[in-house]
């Protein structure tokens, strides 16, 4: 297994996702040691959450899982790029298809992306 340097950010690595077939940036979360492991060894990326203070797999309660296609490692060792192939195409918690769904216009946040489901059909909010 491939060794990250967790020590700079109190045992967490970010880990940026993007998504295989149209190099689109999802999502950023952390990982720790543990969920590196998992990740690596069953093909689905799993988390440290850090409000949580535990692991998570992405899709839990979604279904809307990411499995794995390649992983890139940085300079340092210290942030890794998971490319994935995105079921259900929604990475985002809110439905949408990517965290970042919504962009700066002038001092302005504004919706810009795809909405795949509604969170409160799913989580049951």
């Amino acid at each position: 297994m491939v060794e990250l340097d967790f020590a700079k950010l109190n045992g967490l690595v970010p880990a940026v996702i993007q998504d295989w077939k149209t190099g689109e940036v999802l999502m950023v979360g952390f990982l720790n040691a543990e969920s590196w492991d998992k990740t690596q060894k069953e093909g689905v990326v799993t988390y440290f959450s850090r409000t949580k203070n535990a692991l998570w797999r992405k899709g839990e309660t979604s279904g809307n899982i990411q499995k794995v296609r390649d992983i890139f490692v940085d300079c340092d060792r210290d942030t890794v790029l998971i490319i994935v192939e995105q079921a259900g195409g929604a990475a985002c918690h809110t439905g949408h298809r990517s965290c970042f769904y919504r962009k700066i216009e002038g001092e302005e946040l504004v919706e810009s992306g795809e909405r795949i489901f509604e969170p409160d059909d799913v989580y049951g909010k």
